[in-house]
């Protein structure tokens, strides 16, 4: 009998409906039909409308091209083009080259090419909030900064640019990881990280960071493609034709990065799976027994380390290179808690994957198994963004005692309300996923980005808040304010609980995640 079409030759497309861009749709439809919630559902229309709302509006209520504060955006433009791409490749690079459309698992029996691969990573990109805020960002301030005169000619540059850059940083992100999977490729990586930071602090002690962000390449993108000409000229054609030609070579390129990084193992992933661990002194207590094991499961994870990493030292680089005062550090460790309840939190019973029947099979309390998980989500969550706050602490100078108590405060609160949302949402939307991988994100990107915009929603206004108190003359009335939120998260907390505790419900969820 022949085995042709059930073998796995090197070039997938060459099979009857094998080509990549099939495959991708029906990869796609596949994960969107896991996605549960109307919240989910209606998430594409909501995106458009809102897009179109940030990228025209400024421009009809701004002063217009070179006037008052436009012309202080203007200025700004460069920076934060590049900015977009510098966090763009750090997200992926944390994530091994982007997301999966199909889990490590489940790759095995249905193996899909690299180049599918590559393209549904490169589709899945934008459904993450901090790509969305930033595009948000870049069309809002292109859209005040040149007015409606050229408004269309500027925001097609715009989107051909968030598409230039994020196929370019994919396929960086995929030469990282095939080098990251060579022998000594992770400490090459560590070194080259602590390089960049070594980097960064040399500018910022000579004080050449100014001179440097006004030689990024992104400066002759603003000057060619937005101001070189009064509308759809020539210049504005070139700018487009250059980002065009651009985006296609990257995205060819970036099939050939993946197939390379695809033919070699995960030596991180494999090293957590087959490691030999040296047994240690029993615990005191189930309560320590299952601290341990908790711990265990988040920082034995790859993606969770590189993540948390990634959430403590960027946020806290840009707080070094803008010398942000206290009043602007207190929103960092609200960024901070929401993204590092994205890596696990808001599923966080998926940790457990086919452990999870046994889990519930030990003679303990429902309670205390909750309570040691979102413990243990609120020490990542701390740790990650003490780490920031730090940074950011080299740069802001001393604090007052009302800012002291401010920051102390917005740090503990965001925390506490990064995990009453993560475990509410745990207990009530559970998803079966496979951690393992260093591109699996806890639950489908659609659902991501609803959970990541209530979270980010929910600590950016919690820490603004707490920033007014900031300037209180008593330090005591930022203890005050942080006292009703966290009333307000412990409640939610116990109603978490609650649902964790009910027998039915907790066999629906560790039923979901250990399928």
């Amino acid at each position: 009998m022949s085995t042709a079409v059930s073998s796995t030759p090197r070039r997938l497309d060459r099979l009857p409906g094998g080509s990549h861009v099939v495959d991708v749709g029906l990869l796609l439809a596949m994960r969107g039909g896991v996605a549960r919630g109307r919240a989910a559902r209606r998430l594409g229309p909501v995106l458009v409308v809102v897009t179109l709302a940030v990228a025209v509006v400024p421009a009809l209520v701004g002063p217009g091209l070179g006037e008052g504060r436009a012309l202080e955006v203007l200025l700004l433009l460069p920076s934060g083009y590049a900015a977009f791409a510098g966090l763009a490749l750090a997200s992926a690079v944390a994530s091994g080259g982007g997301r999966e459309l199909l889990p490590r698992d489940q790759a095995t029996p249905y193996p899909v090419s690299a180049a599918t691969d590559h393209l549904g990573a490169l589709l899945l990109a934008p459904l993450n909030i901090a790509w969305i805020l930033q595009a948000w960002l870049l069309l809002g301030g292109t859209s005040y900064a040149v007015g409606p005169a050229r408004l269309a000619a500027a925001q097609t540059v715009v989107v051909l640019w968030l598409l230039a850059a994020t196929a370019v940083v994919q396929v960086l992100a995929w030469l990282i990881e095939a080098l990251r999977r060579r022998p000594h490729g992770v400490w090459v990586l560590r070194g080259l990280g602590l390089a960049l930071v070594g980097a960064v602090a040399a500018l910022q002690a000579t004080g050449r960071t100014e001179d440097a962000l006004d030689g990024l390449p992104t400066d002759v993108l603003v000057r060619a493609g937005i101001l070189g000409d009064t509308g759809f000229g020539g210049v504005w054609a070139a700018t487009v034709a250059g980002l065009l030609a651009a985006t296609a070579l990257a995205v060819v390129a970036g099939a050939w990065a993946a197939g390379v990084a695809s033919r070699r193992p995960p030596r991180e992933e494999v090293r957590a799976e087959t490691g030999v661990r040296t047994p240690r002194r029993a615990p005191r207590g189930d309560l320590g027994a299952l601290l341990r094991l908790d711990r265990a499961s988040v920082w034995r994870a790859v993606p969770m380390r590189r993540g948390l990493v990634v959430l403590a030292v960027m946020p806290g680089l840009v707080a070094v290179l803008g010398a942000l005062p206290w009043e602007s550090a207190i929103i960092l460790p609200g960024l901070v808690a929401s993204g590092g309840a994205l890596l696990f939190g808001v599923n966080a019973w998926c940790l457990d994957g086919r452990g999870g029947l046994w889990r519930e099979s030990l003679p303990v309390r429902p309670g205390l198994v909750f309570g040691s998980r979102a413990l243990v989500l609120a020490e990542a969550l701390l740790l990650a963004s003490g780490g920031t706050l730090v940074m950011a602490a080299l740069r802001a100078g001393a604090p007052t005692p009302s800012e002291l108590a401010a920051v102390l405060a917005a740090w503990v609160v965001v925390v506490a309300q990064a995990v009453a949302a993560s475990m509410t949402w745990s207990a009530r939307a559970p998803y079966a996923v496979d951690l393992r991988s260093a591109r699996a994100t806890p639950a489908p990107p659609a659902v991501m980005v609803v959970y990541s915009t209530k979270l980010a929603l929910t600590t950016t206004l919690t820490g603004l808040v707490l920033a007014i108190t900031a300037h209180a003359p008593d330090w005591r009335l930022p203890l005050l304010v942080a006292a009703l939120f966290l009333a307000w998260s412990a409640v939610r907390l116990l109603r978490a609980r609650d649902v964790w505790v009910d027998p039915a419900r907790r066999a629906v969820v560790v039923t979901t995640v250990s399928a």
